[in-house]
C-alpha cells in the first residue's frame, strides 16, 4: 500500500467517523428531548420522531463520500490504486467539507430539532414550521456533500 493511498483511506474514514459521531450525538439530544415530551404526551411521537431523525442525515452523507473514495480508488472488488503522496491528501481534502461540516451541523441542527420539539410540545399544530426551521441548517451540510462529491469526482 502507497503512502497516497494510506492518507486517501484516512480521508474516507475521517468523512464517516465525524459525519456519524455528529449524527449520533444529534440524534441522541433530539431523543433526549422528544422522550420527555413523548412521556407527557405519547400522541406526540410522529412528530417529534421526525424531528429526531433529521440531525441523522450527515452520517449517511459522510458514508456516501467514504464509499465514493473506496470506489474510485478501487478499494471495493477491484485492484488499489497507486496514489502518490499528493493524490493521496487531494482525496483527504476533498472527504473534509463533509466530515467537518457534517459534524457541526449535525450538532447544531440538533439544538434547532430540541427547541422545535419543545414548540411541538406546547403547540403541536406548530410541528410543520419546526420541522421547517430544523431542515434549514441541513443546507449547509448538503452543500458540504455536493462539495466534497465533485471534489472526490474531480480527482
Amino acid at each position: 500500500m502507497t503512502e497516497g493511498l494510506l492518507i486517501a483511506i484516512i480521508g474516507a474514514a475521517v468523512a464517516a467517523i465525524l459525519g456519524g459521531l455528529g449524527s449520533a450525538i444529534g440524534v441522541q439530544m433530539a431523543g433526549k428531548a422528544s422522550a420527555g415530551v413523548c412521556s407527557e404526551n405519547p400522541d406526540l411521537f410522529g412528530k417529534v420522531l421526525i424531528l429526531q431523525a433529521l440531525p441523522g442525515t450527515q452520517g449517511i452523507y459522510g458514508f456516501i463520500v467514504a464509499i465514493m473514495v473506496m470506489i474510485k480508488l478501487g478499494l471495493l472488488g477491484g485492484s488499489p490504486a497507486q496514489l502518490s503522496t499528493g493524490e493521496g491528501w487531494a482525496y483527504f481534502g476533498a472527504c473534509m467539507p463533509i466530515a467537518l461540516i457534517g459534524l457541526i451541523s449535525a450538532i447544531l441542527q440538533a439544538r434547532t430539532a430540541v427547541s422545535a420539539i419543545h414548540m411541538t410540545a406546547k403547540q403541536p399544530e406548530a410541528s410543520a414550521k419546526g420541522m421547517t426551521m430544523t431542515a434549514m441548517v441541513e443546507t449547509y451540510a448538503i452543500l458540504a456533500l455536493l462539495a466534497s462529491i465533485l471534489l472526490v469526482l474531480g480527482l
